[in-house]
């Protein structure tokens, strides 16, 4: 029989609903493991996984979508393939998306990402999220119950992201179709992983961004599809058209999982965690803590990888250029040698905001501070709009012996459904 940390991790529908065990085994083979008969290595250290986030000339981002036990589309051949994954970048899923690029290509789109999502436009846009989630919780809470992923994170993230891109009103329900027929990253079935697809949603999306994009270069707006429009790079020259939708695309698509399912994985410990719905009601300055705990705890992204590109070391192991890497998120932020009683909640865990759940160095998560604003802003309004939030029993179990549907994915750590019940303030009702 397999052992456990010796598994496939990249087609095993139980470690996907539940990878906590899968990476406590691995780890305790130390803090870079290779599994028995996969070619491939594991790391579950906090600071390796750090070190290895933080070296961008060693590793390369490239297989960050594809996972470390996708096949490379070469042979690798001497002590730095930069040179190869170049020339066979098309090849490797999602090599153009600047989550997998490297070097100048990615500091070039990231900068010009980053000069788009500037604090005063998410502040801005706070005002918008404000407003949204305010009437939508008011229409949850009179129902009584919900369905919190399909009735309220999965809508409000798309609603939210097209209004900070500037996606017309009209468009809007399309979208939300589309989010919803997507599979998420990392899908078990790799066939629904596959973005040339001519039926993957993605690309009916990407079509909206090119008729957005040129829209807004005859007619400029007062948003961010506009400046995407009329963008240069810092050096002076300017995008492709294919540069534009692509990012575009990607910033919409992007944007949806990561906050979503933190929301969803919120609402459980929330609920869970006794007296925890208490205290943050009393003190609603507590919950961006509460988010970053359960961002350690429960990131919405498990893993990502890394192929080194040139020799080098691991901690004290030496890796050859060529080698994939699975970078255990999940295990990293729940390291013993890092945090104490890492499995346990702890609203006041010191120096939180130091996990990995968004990632590190360069490639940390764009979107991240947008959605720690849409999470921190509708919990606000469901703790203020309600006395008590529960998870239903009938559909999830008892505390203690809850059962949830998480999606069949290797990177999403997110639930499928969550089915809550809400007791309005006397206000609310």
């Amino acid at each position: 029989m397999t052992k456990l940390e010796d598994r496939d991790y990249f087609t095993d529908s139980e470690i996907a609903r539940e990878p906590y065990a899968f990476f406590d085994a691995v780890a305790q083979h130390g803090p870079v493991y290779q599994p028995d008969g996969r070619d491939y290595l594991i790391v579950t250290g906090f600071d390796e996984a750090v070190e290895i986030f933080n070296n961008h000339r060693d590793f390369s981002a490239i297989i960050g979508l594809a996972g470390a036990a996708a096949p490379l589309p070469f042979v690798p051949q001497g002590p730095d393939i930069t040179d190869q994954i170049e020339a066979h970048r098309s090849q490797f899923l999602g090599g153009d998306l600047v989550v997998n690029l490297d070097d100048d290509a990615h500091t070039r789109l990231r900068g010009f990402m980053n000069r788009l999502f500037t604090p005063s436009r998410l502040k801005a846009n706070e005002e918008f999220i404000a407003a949204y989630s305010q009437q939508m919780i008011r229409r949850v809470v009179s129902q009584g119950q919900c369905d919190l992923i399909k009735e309220i994170a999965t809508p409000f993230v798309t609603i939210v992201i097209a209004d900070l891109l500037g996606v017309p009103e009209e468009d809007r329900d399309t979208f939300m179709t589309m989010i919803e027929a997507s599979p998420a990253p990392g899908n078990l079935d790799s066939s629904l992983n596959d973005l040339s697809r001519t039926d993957h949603p993605m690309l009916a999306m990407a079509g909206y961004f090119a008729r957005y994009i040129m829209e807004r270069q005859a007619a400029p707006r007062e948003d961010i599809l506009s400046e995407l429009a009329h963008a240069e790079y810092s050096d002076g020259t300017k995008p492709t058209m294919v540069d534009l939708i692509s990012l575009g695309t990607f910033m919409f698509g992007a944007g949806q999982d990561t906050s979503a399912k933190l929301l969803g994985n919120a609402v459980r410990y929330i609920v869970d965690v006794p007296g925890l719905q208490d205290k943050l009601r009393a003190d609603p300055s507590l919950i961006p803590a509460m988010i970053e705990e359960v961002l350690r705890l429960e990131g919405s992204t498990k893993q990502t990888a890394r192929l080194v590109r040139r020799d080098t070391r691991i901690g004290d192991r030496d890796v050859k250029a060529g080698t994939r890497i699975l970078l255990a998120i999940s295990a990293a932020n729940r390291d013993a040698g890092r945090w104490q009683e890492p499995d346990a909640f702890n609203l006041d865990r010191p120096r939180i905001k130091e996990h990995v759940a968004f990632g590190r160095g360069k490639h940390t998560c764009a979107g991240a501070p947008l959605a720690r604003v849409e999470v921190r802003v509708i919990l606000e309004q469901l703790l203020k709009q309600t006395s008590l939030i529960e998870i239903d029993e009938g559909h999830h179990g008892r505390p203690g012996k809850r059962t949830f549907e998480f999606e069949p994915s290797f990177i999403i750590r997110g639930l499928s459904h969550l089915h809550v019940r809400f007791t309005p303030t006397e206000a609310a009702g």
